[in-house]
């Protein structure tokens, strides 16, 4: 079958590991069943195992992809949960140690058919369309989970998203789904197009990095967009407020530690892990879109035959929403 996926990791030149062709139709295994992909969308998570980041060169060639949007034998249209937890784990997939992520351990959606579990497998809403649904399992899905999930605010109160160094897929779409969810959402950016982007997308209140808002919010979401410290997230939260964050890169420097300790003990604040979303998350996500009529925006859509230009695109940052390949 016709596949997009890495040879090897290449940590320099990762667009050098990046091959289009044939790789062999994988085996569908008892309580797993294969979709006929329609859409695929592109992440950083795929740029990354061109790196070789968080990949053990055995694990190569890996078909690449996360999100995906396709049909199933009987015509039924899904979305693909890109989770894949362990079958002897019986609670939710995000929590579950042994858990994956597909083209980690198996082969991903960038191809033309694409094998999960039966319960990865979710319900597409007819008023979606196999592009906007590819653009859901990773960014969508996650910053679902931030809001909705793992925030602890109600409707009506004040969230802050966190886009100090850019505002990427995740950001955006915590932003959009916010204000249709009835938040008051605030945006710290650092860079006026991103600045600009926020009002766009509808974000009631957008400052500068530097910016100190006129009062702290009831929760902080922080997508991990680089490696500053917790304290700059910390800062504009509340005593009792949540620091939800799923960026595995944020406040790596090492520094500041025993502030950042104090300023989340005292005042109680909450410090939240967020990762991805569980199947019932992105059920709940797909129905959300389909009352609100809320869509992901599309920055691009390509033939998956022309692959090698989205990962270009990404690279360069050219573009601002998700790219999308498309069989």
């Amino acid at each position: 079958m016709f596949a997009v996926y890495a040879k090897a990791p290449d940590a320099t030149d990762p667009l050098s590991a990046l091959v289009l062709g044939e790789r062999p139709r994988p085996a569908v295994p008892p309580g797993w069943t294969a979709v006929t992909v329609r859409a695929a969308s592109l992440n950083m998570h795929d740029v990354n195992t061109l790196r070789g980041v968080r990949m053990s060169p055995e694990r190569y060639p890996m078909i690449l992809g996360c999100d995906g949007s396709g049909v199933l034998a009987d015509g039924t249209e899904v979305v693909v949960h890109a989770c894949v937890g362990d079958p002897a784990w019986g609670g939710p997939e995000v929590l579950d140690p042994c858990r994956s992520v597909l083209s980690e351990r198996h082969p991903g959606s960038f191809a033309d058919t694409v094998v999960v579990p039966v319960r990865n497998a979710v319900p597409k809403p007819a008023s979606l369309t196999h592009a906007e649904a590819a653009c859901l399992p990773t960014a969508w899905l996650t910053a679902y989970r931030m809001v909705f999930v793992n925030s602890g605010a109600r409707a009506g109160q004040t969230l802050l998203v966190d886009g100090r160094d850019r505002l990427g897929s995740i950001a955006t779409a915590a932003i959009q789904l916010a204000v249709a969810g009835g938040y008051e959402v605030w945006v710290s950016a650092g860079r006026p197009r991103d600045r600009a982007l926020a009002e766009e997308l509808g974000a009631h209140r957008v400052l500068d990095v530097d910016e100190q808002p006129p009062r702290l919010v009831d929760a902080v979401l922080d997508a991990g967009t680089d490696e500053a410290a917790w304290s700059h997230a910390i800062r504009y939260a509340r005593a009792g407020g949540a620091i939800v964050c799923a960026g595995w890169r944020s406040g790596r420097s090492g520094t500041g530690y025993r502030m950042v300790l104090d300023d989340v003990v005292f005042p109680e604040r909450r410090l939240v892990g967020s990762t991805m979303g569980s199947v019932e998350d992105l059920a709940a996500l797909l129905s959300f879109l389909d009352r609100t009529g809320l869509r992901p925006r599309i920055a691009l859509e390509l033939p998956l035959t022309n692959a090698h230009e989205g990962f270009r695109q990404m690279l360069a940052g050219a573009v601002t929403g998700k790219i999308v390949f498309t069989r």
